[in-house]
C-alpha cells in the first residue's frame, strides 16, 4: 500500500503527506505525485476493474464451486453524491446518508469482485446482478451462491435463481419460518439426543433440502441474554408503576404513562413479551409466559436450506459452506474500521466512490494473502487441519489448534519470537525505511542505507517471499 486506505488515494484535502514522502513512496516512484496524478489513477483503475476481477475469478473461482456473497453498508461524508442515500445502516449512524457495498469472495474469503449500489438499495435486490456477473462475466456455468437469510428470500429464489439453471444456493429460514415449520411437524426434540443435525423435508419448501441444526451453546447464550433483557425490562417497568402510585406528584396520563413504556420496551426490544395494562390513573403489566416459552423452544436452533442435491454436498457440507459466510463478514470488518478504514468516504462523483471502494477491496486482497503467510508468526491460527479435527461437529463452535492456542498462551512463536497481530505487526515492518547517508568526509558522495531487520522482521519478510 503506497498511501494508506484512510487518505482515499486522493482526497479533497489533498495528499497524506505521511505517506506520500516516506521510503515506500520513494522505492515506488510515487513521492511527486500530485492528487490530479492519484486521481487519474483512480479513474484508469476503475475501467479496468472488469477485467480485473475476471481475472481474480479466473483465480479462484472454480465450476462448480462455491461463492459466497454478502452486502453490507457504510456511512458517508456529505450529501452531494448521488450514490448517498438514507437507508438501513449496519453502523447505527442514523440520519447520515450511506452507500451499499456487495463483496464476492471464495470459499476461502478471498475477495473476487465488488459492487457500489445506492445506499437505498435493499439486500435482495443486489442478487440479480451478481448472479449475472458470475454466469456471463466470469463465465461459470455451474456454481453455489451462498446467502444469508435476509439476502436470499423466497422471492428471490423464484425469479432470480429459477432463471437461471446451474445456479444453486445455500440459504437459512428465518426465525418465523422455523416456527410454522415445526409447529407443522418438524422434527421431534428426542431427535437431537444424539446428534445435532437432521436432514428433513417439507411441502413448504419443495425441492429443497432443509438440514436443522441445534447448538447448544447458543441456545444456553440466547436463554441468558433473554432473561436478562426480561429482567432489565420488568426493572425499568416497575419504576414506571411507582411513578404513577406515588402519593405526591404521581404520573398521570394514558399517554404519557404508555409513552414512557413505550421508550422502555423499544429500549430492550421485549414489547412481544410483555402485556401491559394501561389508564390513566394506574399501570400495570405481566409477562406473557406462553410467548416466552414459545420463543425458548427454538433457542439455538437454526435451519439451512438449499437447493443443491445431496449427491453433490452432505448435509454436513451444507452447514459449514453457509457457517462460511463469517469469512465475508471478517472481510467487512476488516475493510471497514480494522485495517483498511474503508470509512469515512469523502468523493463526491460516483465512479470515484466505485473506484475507492475497489482500491479498498485490492487492499484486502493482498492482506488476505498476506496473512495466510504470516500466519505463523500472526495469534491467527496457522493450522486449520488440526483445528478442523478437533470440532466435534460442524454444528459445534470452531476450536484453534493446539498451534495456536499455544500461541496465545505463551505469546511466543515456535521459534521462540514474539507472536503479533497482524495490525503490530505491520507497525513493526514499518520501522524498516532507507535512510540517505551523508558522510562528513571530502569528496564523499552520499549513499542509501536500509535498516537491519530484526529477527521477527527477517522472519516475516521470509515469509512474504520479500528480499531487501
Amino acid at each position: 500500500r503506497i498511501l494508506e486506505p484512510r487518505s482515499k488515494l486522493a482526497t479533497a484535502r489533498g495528499l497524506d503527506r505521511r505517506t506520500a514522502t516516506g521510503t515506500l513512496s520513494r522505492v515506488a516512484g510515487v513521492e511527486d505525485a500530485t492528487a490530479e496524478d492519484l486521481y487519474a489513477a483512480l479513474d484508469w483503475l476503475l475501467q479496468r476493474q472488469p477485467a480485473i476481477e475476471k481475472q481474480l475469478a479466473r483465480r479462484h473461482l472454480d465450476e462448480g464451486g462455491l461463492v459466497l456473497y454478502d452486502p453490507t453498508s457504510t456511512y458517508f461524508e456529505g450529501r452531494r453524491c448521488p450514490l448517498a442515500r438514507l437507508g438501513y445502516s449496519r453502523d447505527g449512524k442514523k440520519g447520515k446518508p450511506q452507500i451499499v457495498v456487495g463483496l464476492i469472495c471464495n470459499r476461502e474469503g478471498c475477495p473476487v469482485a465488488v459492487e457500489v449500489c445506492e445506499g437505498h438499495t435493499a439486500d435482495p435486490s443486489t442478487l440479480a446482478s451478481q448472479i449475472r456477473k458470475l454466469r456471463r462475466r466470469f463465465g461459470l456455468r455451474r456454481v453455489v451462491v451462498v446467502g444469508d437469510r435476509g439476502l436470499i428470500t423466497s422471492a428471490r429464489i423464484r425469479e432470480d435463481f429459477g432463471a437461471e439453471e446451474g445456479i444453486g444456493w445455500i440459504t437459512a429460514l428465518r426465525a418465523p419460518q422455523i416456527a410454522r415449520l415445526l409447529d407443522r411437524g418438524g422434527p421431534p426434540a428426542s431427535l437431537f439426543d444424539e446428534r445435532d443435525l437432521a436432514e428433513i423435508t417439507s411441502p413448504e419448501f419443495p425441492g429443497e433440502r432443509l438440514v436443522v441444526c441445534l447448538n447448544p451453546f447458543l441456545a444456553d447464550e440466547r436463554a441468558r441474554k433473554r432473561d436478562e433483557l426480561l429482567r432489565a425490562t420488568e426493572t425499568r417497568l416497575s419504576r414506571i408503576a411507582q411513578a404513577v402510585e406515588r402519593p405526591q406528584r404521581a404520573l398521570r396520563g394514558k399517554a404519557k404513562i404508555g409513552l414512557r413504556a413505550g421508550r422502555v420496551l423499544h429500549k430492550f426490544k421485549m414489547g412481544k413479551h410483555f402485556e401491559l395494562d394501561i389508564g390513566d390513573d394506574f399501570f400495570r403489566f405481566r409477562r406473557k409466559s406462553a410467548q416466552i416459552g414459545r420463543e425458548a423452544s427454538l433457542d439455538g436452533i437454526y435451519v439451512v436450506r438449499t437447493s443443491v442435491p445431496a449427491e453433490q454436498m452432505s448435509a454436513k457440507q451444507v452447514v459449514g459452506s453457509y457457517k462460511g459466510l463469517s469469512v465475508v463478514e471478517r472481510a467487512f470488518r476488516c475493510s471497514k474500521t480494522v485495517d483498511l478504514k474503508l470509512r469515512p468516504v469523502y468523493h463526491r462523483l460516483p465512479d470515484r466512490v466505485r473506484a475507492h471502494v475497489f482500491v479498498c477491496m485490492l487492499a484486502y486482497y493482498v492482506e488476505w494473502h498476506m496473512r495466510r503467510s504470516l500466519a505463523p508468526i500472526l495469534f491467527d491460527d496457522h493450522d486449520k487441519r488440526a483445528a478442523a479435527r478437533m470440532r466435534r461437529s460442524v454444528v459445534a463452535p470452531a476450536r484453534r489448534s493446539p498451534g495456536a492456542q499455544l500461541k496465545a498462551r505463551t505469546r511466543l512463536t515456535e521459534e521462540g519470537l514474539p507472536v503479533h497481530s497482524f495490525q503490530t505487526l505491520l507497525a513493526d515492518l514499518a520501522t524498516i525505511v532507507q535512510d540517505t547517508v551523508r558522510p562528513n568526509l571530502p569528496g564523499a558522495d552520499a549513499f542509501l542505507k536500509t535498516t537491519l531487520p530484526s529477527p521477527l522482521q527477517q522472519r516475516a519478510l521470509d515469509l512474504l517471499g520479500v528480499r531487501l
